[in-house]
């Protein structure tokens, strides 16, 4: 069996409410149409065929974030909507999607807080939040109650990067280049919410909350492990406008420790380097299976699986155990 944790989908219900009351939704509709799998279910499941029966779906949806595409009660709506429709399709095709990841709107924490619990009921495990919400870290305090609430659901939070060409690479530039707010940006983005959270004492205040980060832990917390371990012990040195030299000692642990409590997937878009570093890095037990289809390939994801040669213990926690063990459910 094959649990795919970080999968996306736009129900048409949702793509409606989208278009009648997000003004700010621009051409992003238009482009997220273009990729067809996303509310074509015959064409989603022709490819979930393919790899065969035992193959599971956790859906969520897809950037952009509500928060940035609507506001206020629209954007609440929105969020009922999308879990109305997703819990509608996991009620239909329960072995094809067993679960799916709560949409929200954290502009308003406290409506997020209930709208959790009640996707909770309908079948979500767990909620989706972004890397920022419209360009807000995640470590302030207002959503220390969002935090708290999930850890108390004892149910996974996905994180996924938000970042557009409108942060631009260079000071001198209006805006990102040749897309590498996405391929490097969006990395970076998943790195530093991590590190935000870290270094806000989450893991102290919440030793057991589980956190989901796509692309293996941004692809660059194990590379940097270094930089992050060993570099980050002086940290304050470097800020002469700032004082951050106590942030490190009102932590419980050494800093580094922490990172390795939160869960990676694979995808990675079938890339090979990486998916050995982030294993060695954050261990056999917090990586899970995840494709990001149908943004990319499911095949791709597997090889790349088969490419590592792990033993069947382990291959068995990352492609189904990690996944049931956060969702407290089982798949078969």
């Amino acid at each position: 069996m094959i649990v795919d944790i970080y999968t996306h989908i736009f129900p048409e219900r949702f793509f409606q409410e989208l278009e009648r009351g997000s003004p700010k939704l621009g051409n992003m509709g238009k482009r997220l149409r273009s990729v067809r799998k996303l509310f074509d279910l015959d064409l989603r499941f022709r490819d979930m065929d393919e790899i065969g029966e035992d193959y599971r779906q956790i859906i969520s949806l897809p950037n952009p974030p509500i928060e940035d595409i609507a506001e206020g009660a629209v954007a609440n709506n929105l969020a009922k909507v999308a879990n109305d429709s997703m819990a509608e399709l996991c009620a239909k095709h329960p072995k094809r999607f067993p679960a799916f990841v709560a949409a929200l709107n954290l502009n308003d924490v406290d409506f997020s807080i209930l709208e959790a619990e009640r996707a909770i009921k309908m079948g979500a495990r767990g909620s989706q939040t972004f890397t920022n919400i419209t360009g807000h870290p995640l470590d302030e305090p207002r959503f220390r109650p969002y935090f708290d609430a999930m850890a108390a659901h004892d149910l996974p939070i996905w994180i996924h990067p938000a970042r557009t060409s409108a942060m631009p690479d260079y000071a001198s530039e209006p805006r990102s280049r040749f897309e590498m707010w996405w391929c490097f940006g969006w990395p970076y983005e998943t790195t530093i919410a991590m590190c935000r959270l870290v270094f806000d004492g989450l893991f102290d205040r919440h030793p057991k909350i589980k956190i989901v980060t796509h692309h293996l832990g941004g692809g660059m917390i194990p590379f940097f492990d270094g930089r992050i371990g060993a570099g980050m012990e002086v940290l304050g040195q470097r800020t002469i406008d700032e004082d951050h030299t106590k942030v490190l000692s009102s932590l419980k642990r050494p800093h580094l420790e922490y990172f390795k409590e939160f869960y990676a997937d694979t995808a990675m878009f079938g890339g090979t380097y990486g998916l050995p570093c982030g294993l060695e890095f954050f261990g056999g037990d917090h990586v899970v299976f995840a494709s990001d289809a149908p943004l990319a390939g499911i095949p791709m994801h597997i090889k790349a699986i088969d490419g590592l040669n792990l033993d069947a213990a382990t291959r068995e926690k990352i492609m189904v155990g990690n996944a049931e063990k956060l969702l407290n459910m089982r798949m078969s």
